[in-house]
């Protein structure tokens, strides 16, 4: 499984300097040191999907250039952020990095360590023909350069046990706020009468901490607004209907005990052993639950994020980015860029799909012939090319980590807790991240 909640998508903050003074001391004494001038030094993630498509092209790579590739999986620390905050601090960076998050990559560029990669020789052209305008418009960052490569995505999608329907006599999928609910009322209901609840409509994580947001907040916002920011012109943008119902839809879901608010992440995986029906989740999920699955005849698939009655068009969601960057300790950032080509031409996205089950970041994913193939033999995955045409990131803003993090605090009081009403709950979070955008 590429992502998830694993340690590649837990971010820095001042609560971490410690840990992070710790990684530097290790990397110190463990940095990986390039042989000569003529060697790119290249860190991908510890996922064993990426270490196989990343080696493929190195040695492709290296039996054919001067400038070779070193490669190596970034050091293991207490999370990949903290490994890379404490390269950078320490100046033991690799060349090239990939798999950074999105929004990582404008504090780093306001701290002046990445490369400007749109004064590369053939970026700007390159990427223009594979992505799309407005993914684009969302890498660049507020000075006007480019310094990521969008590189793949995770849309975050809705998986549903098929029996979902058919048992529980539900007139289709749950696509909204409403049927979801009267899906979780018949479940519940059909538990049995000795005061245990042991089925669940669905689950989602419950800890609060700022990067679970992604997988339940963040892409019920983007689906409920269109797409819409929760940061705009330096401010809170999301002090309106759409957070407040999201808000709103997911405390019900934990006061009539549609939704468990037990941990399940260190037991079984409770979608498999099919004590919950629908959870959000990505790409990843098809190889965990057909490896996992207990039994043959199990069957499920995947549908949009739901949204609230009487929305209407393409529902969009959050694409989990992973982007590729170059640090300014590169001593040859055209070369490291030439590469990197090599990664996210049409064959080198086609090779991401068949190893890692991951999606790049280019437009007409779901047409392309070069792909048809792939989707022909897995369609659940070309079910999530159709969604990246309706996907989104993070809004371009350094403290951005922040940002979810005050979400996710009045979140817990008024989702978990039922401590506060989502309209305060929601308010609040917008004047402190106002305050925090203002100091």
């Amino acid at each position: 499984m590429c992502y998830p909640h694993s340690n590649d998508n837990f971010m820095i903050n001042k609560g971490h300097i410690i840990i992070v003074l710790i990684v530097m001391i290790f990397l110190s004494c463990n940095k990986s040191k390039k042989e000569n001038d003529q060697e790119l030094l290249f860190w991908s993630s510890n996922n064993r999907g990426e270490i196989e498509f990343t080696e493929h092209f190195v040695n492709q790579w290296n039996s054919n250039e001067i400038t070779t590739v070193k490669f190596q999986p970034i050091p293991e620390g207490q999370s990949s952020e903290e490994v890379i905050l404490a390269s950078v601090v320490g100046k033991t960076t690799p060349d090239i990095y990939a798999n950074m998050w999105q929004g990582s990559v404008e504090m780093y560029a306001k701290a002046g360590v990445l490369v400007p990669l749109d004064t590369l020789e053939g970026f700007t052209d390159f990427i223009k023909a594979r992505c799309t305008e407005k993914v684009v418009e969302e890498i660049t960052s507020s000075d006007g350069h480019i310094y990521q490569v969008p590189w793949k995505i995770n849309p975050i999608m809705t998986i549903y046990n098929k029996r979902l329907v058919s048992d529980f006599g539900l007139s289709g999928l749950p696509l909204t706020y409403n049927s979801y609910l009267e899906a979780g009322e018949k479940i519940k209901a059909d538990n049995d009468n000795d005061g245990y609840i042991d089925q669940y409509v669905g689950y989602t994580a419950v800890k609060v901490i700022w990067f679970e947001r992604l997988m339940n907040f963040y892409p019920l916002y983007l689906a409920a607004s269109n797409g819409g920011e929760l940061i705009k012109d330096n401010k809170a943008a999301f002090n309106n209907e759409y957070a407040i119902g999201v808000f709103r839809f997911l405390q019900e879901l934990y006061q009539k005990e549609y939704f468990s608010k037990e941990r399940l992440s260190a037991g079984q995986d409770r979608f498999i052993t099919e004590d919950i029906f629908t959870k959000w989740t990505g790409p990843w999920e098809i190889r965990h639950v057909d490896k996992f699955k207990q039994r043959d005849d199990f069957e499920f698939d995947f549908y949009p994020i739901v949204v609230p009655k009487d929305r209407d068009g393409p529902v969009y969601t959050y694409s989990d980015p992973k982007n590729i960057v170059v640090f300014n300790t590169c001593k040859n950032p055209q070369k490291a860029w030439d590469f990197i080509k090599t990664l996210i031409d049409k064959e080198g996205d086609k090779k991401l799909l068949e190893i890692t089950t991951q999606l790049p970041n280019r437009k007409n994913l779901e047409t392309d012939s070069t792909f048809q193939d792939y989707f022909d033999t897995h369609p659940k995955m070309r079910t999530f090319a159709k969604q990246a045409n309706y996907v989104k990131g993070v809004d371009n803003c350094e403290i951005i980590v922040e940002v979810f993090d005050i979400i996710s605090q009045e979140y817990e009081a008024c989702v978990m807790y039922n401590k506060k009403t989502p309209e305060k709950a929601i308010e609040d979070a917008a004047k402190a991240v106002d305050n925090l955008l203002n100091n």
